[in-house]
């Protein structure tokens, strides 16, 4: 008989134990597991369209209004490192991790053949020691991570964010849009764990995200802008963008930043 409960993680990773996924006995702690993500990014020819090395049009658009400054950045579940990319390539000093060994070596390739510094890092987010993800970050960048994660791993997520991102600094985030069919499930949290499937993604309401993120400050949040196939930057309108500030604390006053409405922006 095994009582093996003790700590919070100790229940988190038994609620890890609940998923499975067509190829596992059981679902690892973020999202489908490094299995799922090495077949997924084996074939770098793929016609998927976040495949081509083009950053978020929302990721552009927050540097190009001053909204976010070079700095320190992570970027989370970073695939084969585009966003990445970018924000090297702008003058930030990036670290970026993702479960997939396989996406880890495209983006190292990718950088190589760019000619910018990366600091790749393979392995669970919430794993890694504090020696390997030490922070403070001025920005954290998730396009795509968080929507792949149980809704148990949003309070691992919120306690990374609570470790690594610096005062002042903030999260510019992409997730499913609720309402868009076959782009995100909307099940509730409690029948997750019902199915016991994860069932490609999890979507989000404006109202959820605001919620779920409610200690930082909603600098944007709006529908992700449609970029043609010739442009230079990736958009689709099944996601929303968010930018929240981490409160920099001055005579215990947390100062907000501009806020923009779900369909509003820059």
């Amino acid at each position: 008989m095994d009582r093996t409960v003790r700590t919070v993680e100790d229940v988190l990773a038994l609620m890890d134990g609940l998923f499975t996924s067509e190829s596992e006995a059981g679902r690892l702690a973020t999202g489908d597991g490094k299995d799922f993500w090495d077949r997924f990014y084996a074939d770098r020819s793929r016609p998927v369209p976040f495949f081509v090395a083009k950053p978020d049009e929302n990721l552009a658009a927050y540097l190009d209004h001053g909204l976010i400054a070079p700095g320190r950045a992570l970027d989370l579940g970073c695939g084969p490192g585009r966003n990445a990319l970018y924000l090297a390539a702008h003058g930030f000093e990036v670290d970026a991790v993702d479960l997939s060994p396989v996406a880890v070596a495209w983006g190292e390739d990718r950088a190589h053949e760019a000619g910018v510094d990366i600091r790749f890092l393979c392995g669970d987010a919430f794993a890694l020691p504090a020696t390997e993800l030490s922070g403070p970050y001025d920005l954290v960048v998730d396009s795509g991570c968080f929507h792949h994660l149980p809704p148990h791993r949003r309070v691992s997520y919120l306690a990374l964010l609570d470790r690594v991102l610096a005062p002042g600094g903030h999260l510019a985030l992409t997730s499913f849009a609720s309402g868009e069919a076959g782009m995100g499930s909307e099940l509730t949290d409690t029948d997750f764990y019902r199915e016991r499937e994860l069932q490609g993604g999890l979507a989000y309401t404006p109202e959820s995200l605001r919620w779920i993120f409610s200690n930082l400050v909603e600098v944007e949040l709006r529908r992700m802008r449609e970029e043609p196939p010739e442009s230079a930057l990736f958009g689709v309108t099944f996601l929303w963008t968010a930018l929240f500030l981490r409160g920099a604390v001055a005579s215990g006053d947390v100062r907000p930043a501009p806020h923009r409405g779900p369909e509003g922006g820059w």
